[in-house]
């Protein structure tokens, strides 16, 4: 348990302000993004943030994958034109979603995006 006396002052001025938060900002590279119909109706551009993790840590793990849903039309007009090793940051909501597969209940949580943008376009070959 992490004493008082260590955290950080904006950490301190955040507990204080704030009684929960559900906010999650991701720099990294963009895996393929695609359009996907759902039975409703609807339709949600997903994608996974690639992010390179620090050499020398516990795992053997090099990378995480994060997936990211979008559902506003703005941020998903902006996402039909990233590609594939595009840099990107990503502001959003952690979400879990349920849902039926394979005859069971399911579930997976993914960042809901409300924001994003390109930093860096990926350099094609």
């Amino acid at each position: 348990m992490e004493s008082r006396s260590t955290r950080t002052r904006s950490d301190q001025a955040a507990v204080g302000a704030t009684t929960a938060v559900n906010l999650v900002r991701l720099v990294g590279r963009v895996s393929q993004p695609e359009e996907r119909a759902l039975p409703s109706g609807d339709t949600v551009w997903t994608f996974r943030v690639v992010i390179d993790r620090p050499a020398g840590g516990r795992s053997r793990q090099r990378v995480d994958a994060i997936d990211c849903a979008v559902w506003s039309g703005r941020l998903r007009r902006s996402v039909q034109g990233w590609a594939a090793g595009d840099l990107v940051v990503v502001t959003g909501s952690l979400r879990r979603r349920f849902f039926r597969a394979g005859g069971g209940a399911a579930s997976r949580v993914e960042v809901e995006a409300t924001a994003g943008r390109v930093i860096r376009r990926a350099t094609t070959a």
